[in-house]
């Protein structure tokens, strides 16, 4: 009878965060050669996932920080345009306008890790992911694919 009381709070306290107890962690890691492990992530829609990044590098978040950003269905231009305004905002670099923002994890320097627990877009489709650290969006980029 304990056990039970206490998953139900577990699971209520988790729920109260708005973290879903069913949540299927995707692992990424990011390295100082500013590579994300994954370009591809994909989901069902309306899934519960938590994303955890973690920098297996070596170097501080000031030199060679990551973090992961999805965003709204967007260009490759508009992408672009969306990370130079972020620069605009250290030492998070996420802009003031966040309404493309659908999650992110915060900034981490090397052997720092960050999650975020979020639900899949409910329309199928293509939502990109790259880390907004200045100069880092061209080459640390991918896309989460709800189908």
């Amino acid at each position: 009878m304990k056990f039970r009381t206490l998953l139900s709070l577990f699971t209520l306290t988790l729920a109260t965060l708005g973290v879903a107890a069913h949540a299927r962690e995707v692992a990424i890691t990011g390295n100082d050669a500013m590579q994300y492990s994954l370009k591809e992530i994909t989901a069902a829609p309306g899934e519960e996932l938590t994303v955890k990044l973690t920098h297996i590098g070596k170097l501080p978040k000031a030199a060679m920080g990551h973090n992961w950003v999805l965003l709204k269905p967007m260009t490759n231009e508009q992408v672009a345009k969306f990370a130079m305004d972020a620069l605009k905002f250290p030492p998070e670099y996420l802009p003031k306008d966040q309404s493309t923002i659908l999650a992110h994890t915060k900034i981490v320097g090397g052997g720092e890790s960050d999650s975020v627990s979020f639900a899949a877009p409910a329309q199928p489709g293509e939502y990109p992911f790259i880390c907004t650290f200045p100069g880092h969006f061209a080459v640390m980029r991918g896309v989460l694919i709800v189908k």
